[in-house]
């Protein structure tokens, strides 16, 4: 097996969908025989385990939580066969580094449009000039990897339509379905005070870019009494919490909850609601259904492709609060039906199976 040394500009503590990712990746790889080293922007929160290399870093102004890491290239990972970049930023310069200096091939992946993130950092001509950047930026980067990985087909649709003329391979995150799979909730429920009826919920980063605040509308005008429930943190809480005081919503906000609570968390919610239209993939879309709960989700970016209409949740065209309404009445109606979906679809969106094509892209550079 291969050895592999991955860059990316977030990782532990921060638990996120790209930190999942690669912590799920590195953990099959070697228990395959492989080695994966993880070169990640160093925090004094986070001690290092073997084959975890923190490099400098300092507070990301921009975006609270992250950190922006200095390029560096530990010794300990210049013998890689391949290096694979998360990011195209900061530390995805050190892989490109890495790569020509031991002519290795350079696999990078695309996690983030991070052009579609320029209107919650400037508005107005500052966005569309933050967005043209971006885009020229991943342009030039993702044309020196010798293989772009990207979740989605629309993720890589994206990368195509800015003028990426690299090879690029679908590669789903994949889900870990040995932990995300139905659990008893009931202890769950008693632990954070919350009622025996119908929940909704969402958990994850409380990002602006994720259009959360279209979810209080959407409840408040279901036709189903069912109790809001958000989990994790993030600049858009307080939103949130304005939203449901003003259309008089029972939202609790449990904050960032330990993994290994995740799967009551998803097992309790009748349908859990997606309305971000910046997912590549929407890993948390993926463990939700593995625990068996249906997903109402943006009809956008790769939800249009993670949540099959119909059969694992319902989609809502953007912005349409009486659309969401009507998607979510639905899958609580036909929750039993789509539960039963999404448990047959388990092994098709597990990290096993991520893993073998993982294992496929760099076995062909």
């Amino acid at each position: 097996m291969q050895t592999v040394a991955a860059f990316t500009d977030t990782y532990l503590p921060t638990v996120n969908g790209v930190t999942y990712t690669i912590q799920t990746w590195r953990e099959r790889w070697e228990d395959r025989g492989g080695r994966m080293d993880v070169v990640y922007p160093g925090t004094d929160e986070y001690d290092p385990e073997s084959g975890e290399h923190p490099a400098r870093s300092v507070r990301f102004p921009f975006y609270e939580g992250f950190r922006a890491a200095v390029p560096s290239v530990p010794s300990a990972v210049r013998d890689a066969d391949v290096v694979h970049a998360h990011t195209p930023f900061a530390l995805g310069l050190s892989a490109l580094y890495l790569s020509r200096r031991i002519d290795a091939p350079l696999v990078a992946s695309y996690h983030t449009p991070t052009a579609e993130y320029a209107d919650y950092l400037a508005g107005g001509p500052a966005a569309t000039a933050i967005e043209g950047a971006a885009k020229r930026y991943e342009r030039l980067y993702f044309a020196r990897a010798d293989a772009v990985v990207v979740p989605s087909d629309p993720a890589g649709d994206h990368l195509r339509d800015i003028g990426v003329d690299t090879r690029i391979e679908v590669v789903p995150n994949g889900v870990d379905v040995d932990t995300f799979r139905p659990v008893d909730d009931a202890g769950f429920r008693e632990t954070y005070g919350l009622p025996d009826g119908p929940l909704v919920g969402y958990t994850g980063r409380h990002g602006f870019e994720k259009e959360l605040p279209d979810i209080i509308p959407a409840v408040a005008a279901a036709d189903t009494d069912a109790t809001l429930v958000f989990g994790g943190d993030g600049p858009a809480r307080d939103a949130l919490e304005a939203a449901a005081a003003e259309h008089d919503v029972d939202a609790r906000f449990l904050g960032f909850l330990p993994r290994e609570d995740l799967p009551a968390f998803y097992s309790s919610l009748d349908a859990f609601l997606f309305p971000s239209p910046v997912e590549t993939q929407g890993l948390v879309a993926l463990e939700a259904n593995a625990c068996g709960t249906p997903v109402v989700g943006v009809d956008a970016g790769a939800l249009s492709d993670t949540v099959v209409d119909g059969v694992t949740g319902y989609r809502f065209p953007p912005g349409d609060s009486a659309a969401f309404a009507d998607a979510i009445d639905r899958t609580l109606a036909e929750r039993d039906r789509l539960s039963t979906n999404c448990l047959d679809r388990r092994d098709a969106v597990s990290v096993e199976h991520a893993v073998d094509r993982l294992g496929d892209v760099y076995d062909g550079l």
